[in-house]
C-alpha cells in the first residue's frame, strides 16, 4: 500500500520525517507551523528550523467529537482520541497523542511518529504527525 504525508511543508523530507517550524533571525522565536513573519517582534526573517523529535506532554484532552473540515473520518468512522500540546523545548506543538488513557499524563515523555489521517480516493494512506510514548528513559530531546 502506498502512503504520503498530509502536507510536505510540515516536514523536513528526512526518513523518518521530522517536523519543521521557523525561527526568527531577530529575536529567536520558534513557531510551528512555519510562517512568514515573527509573531513576537515582526522585525526578523523567518527561516526553516527542524524541531526535536522528543518532548513532553504539556496538556491534553480527549477529542470526543469529529473535528470540523478538512477532517475526514477514517473508513471505520470517527473514534475519540487524545490531543494535546507537546513541549519540544523551544515551542509547544498541538498534536494527536497516540497514548492510551491509563498512560496519558502531563509530563509524559513522547516521541514524534506518523499515523494514518485518512485514505485518498485512490487508496493512498495519508499520514499526519502524532506523538507516542517514548520508551527511552528521561524523554531526552
Amino acid at each position: 500500500m502506498t502512503s504520503r504525508l498530509i502536507d510536505d511543508g510540515l516536514f523536513d523530507g528526512a526518513d523518518p520525517p521530522r517536523l519543521v517550524g521557523a525561527r526568527c533571525s531577530g529575536c529567536g522565536t520558534v513557531v510551528f507551523p512555519r510562517q512568514d513573519s515573527c509573531p513576537r517582534c515582526s522585525d526578523g526573517t523567518m527561516a526553516a528550523h527542524p524541531l526535536p523529535v522528543r518532548g513532553r506532554v504539556w496538556s491534553w484532552t480527549l477529542q470526543v467529537f469529529p473535528p470540523k473540515p478538512p477532517y475526514r473520518p477514517p473508513a471505520g468512522g470517527f473514534e475519540p482520541y487524545h490531543v494535546g500540546y507537546v513541549d519540544l523545548g523551544e515551542v509547544l506543538v498541538e498534536a494527536r497523542l497516540e497514548v492510551s488513557r491509563p498512560e496519558v499524563r502531563i509530563g509524559l515523555p513522547v516521541r514524534l511518529t506518523t499515523v494514518p489521517a485518512y485514505q485518498d480516493e485512490d487508496g493512498t494512506d495519508v499520514l499526519t504527525f502524532a506523538f507516542r510514548p517514548d520508551a527511552r528513559s528521561g524523554g531526552q530531546r
